[in-house]
């Protein structure tokens, strides 16, 4: 049997490594609160902590009890073949995830646009992130594809430090009107909207051709949604 030291050592580094488990794990449960992440998230977080525990145990164990070349052998073959179910693109999309979660470039009920697709975040996962778009349906984009796109996050903070979304679009115009009805146009549109909005929308001509005038439109809400609302208006 083994000796009454090693076995000691070994119970110590069980001991250590449940306690440094439920450390982890206490901590990734107020840290997904703080930041409201979600519930999936959260858990696959604790799972790979928990394997990176279970292995570090299971190689100072070894180191420990002095077990053969071939246990070990044995035992990294085993977690070898495991891995090797999930293919390269899955990990690639887990480390991707893994990623947006500690980069935080948007969160869940933020407006985004996502190379070309543009909506509501609705779920982040560590494999593929969901978005809710105008048209009513969610596409599902997986974390690698989003770490080669281009992402913009709509959420504005004004100086006063309250959140809101500054949504722009681009609206073209032909030289038919003038530049000074455009502005009475404009302002009268944006009138009817001050009232339900937390800041009257704005606009500011950005380019002018032979052909057209194009203005930025400023659109400023209090919440996601509205835009899906208000923009078609």
């Amino acid at each position: 049997g083994l000796p009454l030291t090693v076995l000691l050592e070994i119970i110590i580094i069980v001991i250590v490594a449940i306690a440094i488990e439920r450390l982890i794990t206490t901590y990734l449960s107020r840290f997904a609160k703080r930041t409201k992440l979600e519930a999936n998230v959260a858990n696959n977080l604790a799972l790979i902590f928990r394997i990176i525990i279970f292995a570090s145990a299971i190689a100072a164990i070894s180191a420990v009890g002095g077990f053969s070349a071939e246990w070990i052998v044995s035992l990294s073959a085993i977690v070898a073949a495991a891995v090797g179910f999930a293919s390269q693109k899955t990990i690639g999309n887990f480390v991707a995830g893994i990623f947006l979660i500690a980069a935080r470039p948007f969160k869940v009920s933020d407006y985004v646009r996502i190379g070309t697709i543009e909506g509501i975040v609705v779920q982040i996962s560590v494999n593929y992130t969901k978005i809710l778009t105008s048209a009513n349906s969610v596409v599902s984009i997986s974390n690698l594809q989003i770490l080669d796109r281009e992402i913009t996050n709509y959420l504005y903070e004004t100086p006063d430090h309250k959140e809101l979304y500054c949504y722009t679009f681009e609206m073209g115009f032909d030289h038919s009107v003038s530049e000074e009805r455009m502005d009475q146009i404009f302002n009268q549109v944006f009138s009817q909207y001050a009232a339900e909005l937390p800041i009257k929308p704005c606009y500011v001509l950005t380019r002018s051709t032979a052909g057209e005038r194009t203005y930025t439109v400023y659109l400023y809400v209090a919440s996601a949604e509205q835009i899906f609302k208000i923009r078609p208006k």
